[in-house]
């Protein structure tokens, strides 16, 4: 490429089809090519994210992700193959990034982010996108961006729905459209509610629009706006928002100056903070070993045995509108948030079979018990849906 030239003749061609649009020309694909986008999650939102800010040429792709790829993320996460299972997120994420388009430098951070190293990460970039789904991540990254001056583009999805909103420097953030975060376990994740990945690539795909559109300097983006899609009615909202002066963080006169302890404040349980699963090593029984040698997954159709010769209680530890719809018959009820709390109520005598959705939260509150002394509390594994697809009993 000569030092005349803004792109050289391969990329003006990779790029022609953007190139000829008005909002960009040859001078707009060069910034994109300048351009740093980082993106937090490499899961169903950052997936589509990365592959199309890719796709169109952002010269610094940031992937923050602490996971590693597990065959239940193949449905939405398309960053991520088949051969990818048991890989970090990240890895599997450069190499699909490197194969779309050599121009782009792919920087990986695999690690969970936290107080400690949000302001370090992000401060490179020129744009965040937020593809995590949980709380003290979501109020953790609007907080870092307000306090470095960085648009964040943010959208969150469940079940069939979406949402999506655009935070500018100066205009709002996310504490303004949400002061303060719902009670822990009253909103639950793609996890345990389920999620159609291509609501994930839509809303991904949007989140790559609009920093598109930053970078550019062009058209309207969704700030001050909160767009909501129902895929299954096909409605399409939008709900206008403003800055809330009295924010505490982007406020005329904010309270909060550095980062904080998100997952205090999002009053996640000190058991839940852990990373450490609930199991530990496979067992020959493929399941896994728990600290005092029993397994601390079963299988259902073994779980129902244990039932019937009264060896084990089931315990559901969902939220009473799951258990309105669909319960193991016999099961007793304590939902995560309490089992602490009222684990004197749970027989120390026989095996404890904790069940939820898919698996994910007895396995949190099966490690939650161990801490509490009990020796023999095991989770089923893959939940209730599993057990339905064993065709074992259950009642409305």
């Amino acid at each position: 490429m000569s030092p005349q030239t803004l792109l050289s003749s391969e990329q003006m061609e990779r790029y022609s089809r953007q190139v000829l649009l008005q909002e960009v020309g040859v001078a707009g694909q060069r910034k994109l090519l300048d351009a740093r986008v980082l993106i937090v999650g490499a899961g169903g939102l950052g997936s589509p994210a990365a592959l199309y800010l890719a796709a169109a040429g952002v010269g610094a792709i940031g992937i923050v992700d602490g996971d590693r790829v597990d065959l239940t993320n193949l449905q939405r996460q398309i960053l991520h193959y088949t051969h990818d299972v048991g890989r970090p997120k990240t890895q599997s994420a450069r190499r699909t990034l490197e194969d779309i388009n050599p121009d782009v430098e792919v920087r990986t951070y695999q690690t969970v982010l936290t107080s400690d190293n949000a302001l370090e990460i992000l401060r490179d970039y020129d744009v965040i996108v937020n593809g995590c789904d949980n709380f003290p991540t979501r109020y953790l990254v609007n907080d870092a961006c307000v306090m470095l001056g960085k648009p964040l583009v943010d959208a969150s999805i469940l079940r069939w729905e979406g949402q999506a909103t655009t935070y500018l420097p100066g205009r709002g953030c996310y504490r303004c459209l949400f002061p303060s975060p719902p009670p822990p376990g009253s909103v639950p994740s793609c996890a345990e509610a389920g999620i159609i990945g291509a609501v994930a690539g839509l809303f991904g795909t949007l989140q790559a629009l609009e920093a598109v559109k930053i970078i550019l300097g062009v058209g309207e983006t969704l700030a001050n706006r909160l767009l909501l899609w129902d895929a299954l009615t096909g409605e399409i909202r939008t709900v206008r928002w403003q800055r809330d002066p009295h924010c505490p963080v982007c406020g005329d006169h904010p309270t909060i100056r550095e980062l904080i302890d998100y997952e205090e404040f999002c009053g996640v349980p000190q058991h839940a903070r852990r990373s450490a699963a609930a199991a530990g090593t496979p067992d020959a029984a493929g399941g896994h070993a728990g600290q005092d040698g029993h397994p601390a997954e079963v299988e259902p159709p073994e779980a129902w045995e244990r039932l019937r010769s009264g060896q084990a209680v089931l315990v559901d530890v969902r939220e009473p509108a799951e258990r309105a719809i669909m319960r193991i018959p016999d099961s007793l009820f304590i939902p995560l948030g309490q089992l602490t709390e009222r684990s004197a109520e749970l027989p120390r005598d026989r095996e404890l079979i904790l069940y939820c959705a898919v698996g994910e939260r007895s396995a949190r509150g099966a490690q939650a018990l161990r801490q509490q002394g009990f020796s023999r509390v095991i989770n089923l594994k893959g939940g209730i849906i599993a057990w339905l697809n064993h065709r074992l009993p259950t009642e409305p």
